[in-house]
């Protein structure tokens, strides 16, 4: 197989944990290996010799540091099976990539950190598979770390090919992908499906994705000039998202045009004091929920608790509430060691109010349009 790695069975589902913190302060989580502690994510003073090349993420510079910003990667995930019989969701949460994956030397980004979300279909080898090798493909491709947008598409087309070459995987089961690399105050998105990244800027809901339906104007368009068709919503009659690695069914022969295509779509920010935490999503938890009310549910339970595993595992619990009907997958990454701060209205010395002439105009106004 290639990639070196065997696939995995996932579990029929998984609940993950939380503690209740003391004083506010970040709880502290029995870590398995690929979760680090944000303690270890304080490695700041290292990043600021080191540069990168415009186009490619930018590391912390002494000016960052003096301003007082320095963003602390700590994450919190949960997963559960929902009213599915299997589950073929996957997920990964690196808190310190540079520590993970044991990167030194010049020209390493640092402090880093990577996740990812990946909902899988018709079965569970390919979501299993870019689980597991994704970040390998991104870290040991030629262009990293000097062109990390090229390595990451780079990644998404060698994980789609190696499905397709293996003789132990299904070729035929597809994953959407969700992957997101943080270097310094600098973040990027790379989608191809319908999982969804969103920001939390003080209490306000930023989008960092476009989900991937066939039914999006961009898509069908993409679709259609390559020669496919949307019907029903579903590419070809078949597929409810319009991009997906793996699902070889599809796309014949390597090489050949095919409107269903594993590249990614980027989107890069640079984090600031507002941008208070990230949430990303596979679509059971999108169709049922906005992305401003998952927003807003976070930063209430971090100013209550400062959790970021409860606030995954409670975003999870409120989707099956509202009758979610697919397998929910959420991983909460705070920016901080510090719960989100209240939001002060401020208040006008003079009072503001209308009128009784100004409500009779009103209401006659209203009445006239019955």
């Amino acid at each position: 197989m290639t990639g070196g790695v065997e696939p995995e069975t996932p579990p029929g589902s998984s609940r993950s944990g939380g503690t209740t913190p003391v004083g506010g302060k970040p709880p502290r989580h029995h870590l398995t290996s690929i979760r680090h502690c944000a303690s270890s994510a304080r490695i700041a003073a290292a990043s600021t010799e080191f540069e990168l090349d415009s186009g490619t993420l930018s590391l912390i510079s002494r000016t960052d540091i003096r301003l007082g910003f320095l963003p602390v990667f700590r994450s919190g995930s949960c997963a559960d099976i929902g009213p599915k019989s299997y589950m073929e969701d996957e997920h990964v949460c690196v808190d310190n990539l540079v520590e993970h994956l044991g990167l030194r030397g010049p020209g390493i980004p640092a402090p880093g950190a990577f996740y990812g979300v990946f909902d899988g279909h018709g079965g569970t080898d390919a979501a299993c598979f870019v689980r597991k090798n994704i970040l390998k493909f991104i870290t040991e491709d030629s262009h990293f770390p000097n062109s990390i947008e090229r390595a990451i598409r780079s990644a998404f087309v060698k994980a789609d090919h190696a499905i397709a070459d293996s003789h132990s995987l299904d070729r035929n089961s597809g994953t959407t992908a969700l992957a997101v690399l943080i270097f310094g105050r600098t973040l990027l998105v790379a989608n191809a499906g319908d999982c969804r990244a969103v920001l939390g800027k003080r209490g306000r809901a930023v989008d960092l994705s476009r989900d991937h339906k066939p039914s999006c104007t961009v898509e069908r368009l993409r679709i259609e000039n390559l020669g496919g068709t949307v019907f029903d919503g579903y590419l070809n009659g078949q597929l409810a998202v319009a991009r997906a690695i793996g699902d070889w069914h599809m796309k014949g022969s390597k090489g050949s045009v095919c409107p269903l295509t594993p590249e990614p779509e980027f989107r890069e920010v640079g984090l600031t004091e507002e941008d208070e935490f990230l949430i990303i999503g596979c679509d059971g938890l999108w169709d049922v929920m906005s992305s401003q009310c998952a927003v807003s549910m976070v930063r209430k339970e971090l100013m209550a608790h400062n959790d970021p595993q409860r606030c995954s595992r409670e975003l999870v619990q409120e989707a099956l509430r509202r009758d979610c009907c697919d397998n929910l997958t959420v991983v909460v990454v705070c920016f901080s060691a510090d719960p989100p701060p209240q939001i002060e209205v401020p208040r006008f010395r003079v009072r503001r109010s209308i009128s009784m002439e100004g409500l009779h105009t009103l209401k006659g106004a209203l009445d006239s349009n019955i």
